[in-house]
């Protein structure tokens, strides 16, 4: 057979059967009813749960594969030193509160009394200082006491003088009551305190663990009498709620899909089930088509990321399923859950 006679006349036969071939894409992609398919993965989400607090694991409560609710208690480190903390710093600000009621409380009238008793007896030892020192000048002009004791009379008086007026002071500063600048510094020392006691309690309700959203425990990772710290995550958590399947839209179709559309989501694992759907979100800026993504389409062509929200209410769906979303044009979901990012 000659090859060069029979080529070109096989050539459009080719022409047409390629032609034939992507016509049948096409509809096998767009259906011709309508539908836009698309191929991604239910998102996968975790979180890895860890204690704030460094110590000893004494307790996990749940296991792999168990739900968990937002809130729930999962797991509790041995809160012994954390306890004695809290204690410590609750004495201090007890002690510290006293002192700065005391203060501002002021003298007491007892106080006031035996400090104004002081200056009485102050001032009467004074007088008895002076009635000596009189009588020992009088003797010494005749010579009947010595210069040494007329020195010492002297002094005395001095010394009971000094005394009256530091009990004087003291009674003046019991009538008046402690200084505000005192007042201010006892309720700052006392503020530290309250201070100290909040960051001991907070270390204290940090011991105990708890789950940050509704997921499932994934992984197990560590167990009683392991040492726990912010570094070591205890758990592995999955997100489950809500559940959305990240699609890539080719940037020729990115016309005809919109936010609130509703999809038609399916799975290998169950084929014969379709799950309700809305298209959530659509990237913003575009990106060369992931490689775990199977499409029929050539993998360097620009996609935009969408992530379309499903209905999942018997809990099938899994994380890093695949999935096949079918884009219903010009369709709105009206039923659409909001869902729960937090």
């Amino acid at each position: 057979m000659n090859i060069k006679k029979v080529l070109p006349k096989a050539i459009p036969v080719l022409l047409i059967l390629v032609l034939i071939a992507g016509v049948l894409i096409f509809k096998h992609e767009h259906e011709g009813d309508g539908k836009l398919s698309y191929y991604g993965n239910v998102d996968i989400r975790q979180i890895q749960s860890a204690f704030f607090s460094t110590g000893r694991i004494q307790q996990m409560l749940v296991r792999e594969g168990e739900s968990v609710t937002n809130g729930q208690l999962i797991a509790v480190l041995d809160a012994a030193r954390y306890e004695a903390a809290t204690a410590k710093a609750q004495a201090q600000v007890e002690l510290q509160r006293q002192v700065v009621a005391r203060m501002r409380a002021g003298s007491r009238p007892e106080e006031i009394a035996q400090a104004q008793a002081q200056v009485r007896g102050a001032n009467a030892a004074l007088t008895d200082a002076l009635q000596k020192q009189t009588r020992a000048q009088a003797l010494a002009k005749d010579d009947y006491v010595s210069q040494q004791q007329l020195d010492s009379a002297r002094t005395a008086v001095d010394v009971t003088r000094a005394n009256l007026e530091a009990a004087q002071q003291s009674a003046t500063l019991a009538e008046q009551g402690p200084r505000k600048e005192d007042v201010a510094a006892a309720q700052a020392q006392l503020n530290i305190y309250g201070a100290s006691l909040n960051l001991a309690q907070q270390e204290l309700a940090d011991s105990k663990l708890y789950a940050p959203a509704d997921s499932i425990v994934q992984n197990r990772i560590l167990e009683p009498g392991d040492m726990a710290s912010p570094q070591r995550p205890v758990y592995t958590l999955a997100l489950n709620n809500p559940v959305w399947v990240r699609a890539y839209v080719p940037e020729p179709d990115l016309g005809k899909v919109f936010e609130g559309m509703k999809a038609e989501i399916r799975t290998d694992s169950f084929p014969d089930k379709v799950y309700e759907g809305w298209v959530g979100t659509i990237s913003p800026a575009a990106e060369f088509t992931p490689k775990q993504v199977e499409t029929t389409d050539l993998r360097t062509r620009l996609v935009y990321q969408i992530r379309v929200y499903v209905k999942n209410p018997e809990n099938e769906l899994r994380l890093g399923m695949p999935a096949t979303v079918q884009l219903i044009s010009g369709s709105t979901l009206e039923d659409k859950p909001c869902p729960s990012l937090n």
